[in-house]
């Protein structure tokens, strides 16, 4: 067991940064679970991809005019979640995305030139920080989280009902595109949320990957939710463990855990499936019947 106690050190929840980090990255495991869960059911990984960069530039932008960063990410966030819904044509959000995803970049580089300052900041932002997170953006973060749960609450089985079957919910008086352009809003401060914890390159493998590993588990909504919820939670709370120990970013250990347990579903789905053909294709055939 002296493993375990060099990795999981017993002092590790004595230390107040941890603490907040635990709270603050649990908030953000069952937001980008219960919001990624649509994001692969809709076909939106591109915009789960680009809205965190969008988010970046705000925060960089927030620092430069001396305001707080989660204002930035919020703002920024939201308006790519808008442009995108608005602009886009039949639900397909390809070009104007990656347009989007071009300006922020851009206007991101611009803020961080006439910022030097903000180097530290900026890598923080960009692969998620552990010792940062303070009381105060733990009580931010849970109230955006409070925001995003409920908003989805709300819109679950209409946003359901029209990822599935786009077509058949037009027909049924559905408002197809106001919907999109809602969920995308939720997906924007979801990524503001999600951020400053595990950084704009890599929250979307978090936002992602458990949302795709629960699919091969299970096709029942409630049941895939639930698994990614607790494949999400379990992905951070095991990545702010190990980069307590090692000082190493949290994104790098989300992105790494995420995609083995994605690669590891995805593995055991095609065997379970390769053995139930087996077992199909040995099965003997009823004998048939005297006429």
């Amino acid at each position: 067991m002296q493993w375990l106690t060099s990795v999981f050190s017993p002092t590790m929840l004595a230390e107040g940064f941890m603490v907040n980090a635990f709270l603050s990255g649990t908030i953000v495991a069952i937001v980008a679970a219960l919001v990624g869960f649509f994001v692969v059911l809709r076909g939106s990984t591109f915009v789960a991809h680009v809205l965190p960069k969008v988010g970046f530039a705000g925060a960089a932008g927030a620092v430069l005019v001396g305001v707080n960063p989660l204002l930035g990410l919020v703002v920024f966030s939201l308006g790519g979640a808008v442009s995108i819904g608005l602009l886009s044509k039949n639900g397909r959000h390809d070009a104007v995305t990656a347009l989007t995803l071009v300006v922020a970049l851009g206007t991101g580089a611009l803020f961080l030139v006439l910022n030097n300052s903000y180097a530290a900041g900026a890598y923080a932002l960009l692969f998620g920080q552990v010792v940062g997170v303070s009381r105060s953006d733990v009580i931010d973060t849970g109230l955006l989280g409070l925001l995003c749960v409920v908003a989805l609450g709300i819109l679950y089985r209409p946003l359901l009902f029209a990822s599935v079957t786009q077509e058949v919910a037009t027909a049924r008086g559905v408002s197809v595109r106001l919907l999109d352009i809602v969920f995308l809003l939720i997906a924007g401060v979801a990524t503001a949320v999600t951020v400053p914890v595990v950084g704009a390159l890599l929250s979307f493998s978090l936002m992602v990957a458990p949302a795709a590993s629960a699919a091969y588990l299970t096709h029942h909504p409630l049941r895939m939710l639930g698994v990614s919820v607790a494949l999400s939670v379990l992905t951070v709370w095991i990545a702010l463990t190990l980069a307590y120990d090692t000082g190493w970013p949290i994104g790098f250990f989300v992105a790494a855990l995420s995609t083995l347990v994605y690669a590891a579903m995805r593995f055991a789905a095609r065997h379970n499936r390769q053995i139930a053909t087996e077992r199909t294709h040995k099965r003997p055939s009823a004998p048939m019947r005297r006429i």
